[in-house]
């Protein structure tokens, strides 16, 4: 076998095919309409942590919902080459294993943007914290997830400054980005691209991380992915 683009095979047999089950019958079920969430920042802005206790207080509301995380994603639907090499082989890491160029951060974001589809048409709160530092990319992912009639997308943009980001570093990237030794990497040797319109802002260091959860599970309600009065946890006084 070949890697070679020109001799991949190409079925003229794959179609869509429309389940018994639609959007509407799930939300009625579930109580609530299916949607992605989708959290837009540097590296160390917070996303991840605001999305992860948003996930904890829309569980304890009876809300399903699923956060897919940059970094997990990274360990195996869009895992890099050295991930891969050792299972697969060099030929097939380097054709499917994915890096930070443009392109590979294209490809990843189109991978994730197709598993929030699949996750929002069940009908869960799909949550996701990405860099995603390009508009034409996330407009990409908006664009995927709005054509299946009903499906929501929500950009939320957790706008931290840069210097605050690199204050907090947790994991040394900028100053391993500032030494030379990443390439690519958004905010030093990579743009990033703020979002123009988002449907919410996000001014992270104001606010706690629980206050700012909040106002994203009050943003939801009011925009009818579930009934406002449902935001309360089980069990909580009004």
């Amino acid at each position: 076998m070949t890697s070679d683009p020109k001799h991949r095979c190409e079925s003229p047999k794959v179609v869509w095919h429309t389940g018994a089950v639609d959007l509407a019958q799930r939300a009625e079920l579930m109580g609530q309409t299916g949607c992605v969430v989708w959290f837009t920042g540097l590296s160390g802005s917070g996303k991840s942590t605001i999305a992860n206790v948003l996930d904890g207080m829309l569980h304890a509301r009876g809300r399903p919902s699923f956060l897919l995380d940059g970094d997990n994603i990274r360990h195996g639907l869009c895992a890099g080459p050295s991930m891969l090499e050792s299972q697969y082989g060099s030929a097939f890491a380097e054709r499917f294993g994915l890096g930070f160029s443009p392109q590979d951060r294209q490809e990843n974001l189109r991978r994730v943007g197709a598993v929030t589809c699949l996750m929002a048409s069940a009908g869960l709160i799909c949550l996701t914290a990405f860099v995603s530092p390009y508009r034409k990319d996330r407009q990409g992912v908006r664009s995927m997830v709005e054509s299946q009639s009903g499906l929501r997308f929500f950009e939320v943009f957790v706008d931290t400054p840069l210097d605050i980001c690199e204050q907090r570093d947790p994991k040394g990237l900028y100053r391993q980005a500032r030494e030379g030794k990443i390439s690519f990497f958004t905010g030093i040797t990579d743009p990033y691209e703020p979002p123009e319109s988002p449907d919410l802002v996000l001014e992270a260091g104001e606010l706690t991380p629980e206050r700012h959860a909040q106002r994203v599970l009050e943003y939801l309600a009011l925009e009818g992915i579930f009934p406002f009065s449902s935001q309360r946890a089980h069990g909580e006084d009004s």
